[in-house]
């Protein structure tokens, strides 16, 4: 009986132990963050390039209130990390779950889920001070992330809801494009578009994590980074960290960037181009068919292809009539019917 007991007492006790073990290896799993997430700006000051929206809410932040806000941009060019980081100043770490109410496109955003979550949400009333003792505004904050991809009945449901509870929530719809919201949604909202991040200003947060997570890393490399994120930080900073995991205690070149990017090395662009304009058919299909079996992307082929055409010595008949050939081709589908086949190289 004091073997069965104390065997009990051992198996009991083992759980626990493991648990004490697996303690810190979930904390270390738990700080390291993507990051994207890691240099997320803390506050409305730390968003970059995006003055007009920053003016506004430094405005709310000081005691004038806040109207319902329209965002809308590229990716990546800070509209979510705007809103949360006001909404943090707003309402301090203590209330800023309990104030805000964030769906994004992964979540269920129907016209019952705004009948019923947005709406009940909406109706709560709040107070005007924080645990801390600062001011704080008496309203909640809604935020639909890609408001775009909500249904248009949906839409029409959330209207009444933004007048009925103006008193006491303000919303805040993000989106990439704003033709795809309703009218009577724009019309209720201030609309503040998100411009693509200027080279200079990509590249001063670039350096600036660099130097942060301690990277060796070349100018040419930060100048690639600029290039193939196309205003998009988000992009950038995730292609630094691709890199700076590829090349651990190792400088980061332009070659890393461009090969994790997907980029078509620019000789294969220029001797493509040079087949097409002065070599056979039988030339140019083997070209084709050396850059469908490296894996490139075709609507990357053709992307850069359109650029290194557009920055040519060719007349602006010749331009007009390549890219015009290029746009047919890019939608249409392969006449045999192959998936692999690359579309618009054929036209080649």
């Amino acid at each position: 009986m004091q073997a069965f007991l104390k065997g009990a007492t051992v198996q009991a006790a083992r759980p626990q132990k493991d648990k004490a073990a697996a303690g810190p290896s979930t904390e270390k799993k738990a700080r390291a963050l993507p990051w994207v997430e890691k240099y997320r700006p803390k506050c409305v000051d730390e968003v970059a390039f995006q003055e007009e929206v920053v003016a506004v809410l430094k405005k709310s932040l000081e005691g004038a209130d806040l109207p319902n806000l329209l965002f809308y941009g590229p990716p990546g060019t800070g509209k979510t990390s705007t809103i949360l980081a006001a909404a943090r100043e707003l309402f301090g770490p203590e209330l800023y779950r309990q104030r805000v109410l964030e769906l994004n496109a992964s979540d269920e955003r129907g016209i019952q889920v705004v009948r019923e979550k947005v709406k009940n949400f909406a109706q709560l009333t709040v107070a005007g001070s924080r645990t801390d003792g600062k001011p704080c505004p008496p309203f909640k904050i809604i935020i639909l992330d890609e408001a775009d991809s909500m249904t248009a009945p949906a839409q029409a449901a959330l209207r009444r809801t933004m007048e009925k509870e103006s008193r006491t929530t303000r919303f805040c719809l993000i989106c990439n494009y704003i033709s795809r919201i309703i009218e009577p949604l724009t019309s209720r909202c201030s609309k503040f578009r998100f411009k693509p991040l200027a080279n200079q200003i990509q590249e001063e947060r670039l350096l600036e994590i660099c130097q942060k997570e301690n990277l060796k890393y070349t100018k040419e490399s930060i100048a690639a980074l600029v290039q193939v994120s196309e205003g998009d930080l988000r992009k950038a900073i995730t292609f630094l960290q691709s890199a700076a995991r590829l090349n651990v205690d190792k400088e980061i070149t332009e070659r890393a960037i461009i090969e994790i990017a997907g980029i078509v090395p620019v000789k294969m662009i220029d001797n493509l181009l040079h087949i097409c304009f002065r070599g056979t058919f039988e030339k140019l299909e083997v070209a084709v068919k050396d850059i469908v079996d490296e894996g490139y992307s075709a609507t990357q082929v053709l992307s850069q292809l359109h650029d290194s055409i557009i920055e040519g010595d060719l007349s602006d008949k010749q331009k007009s009539a390549i890219t015009e050939k290029m746009a047919i081709e890019t939608v249409s589908k392969p006449e045999d019917g192959n998936d692999d086949a690359t579309p618009g190289l054929s036209a080649l």
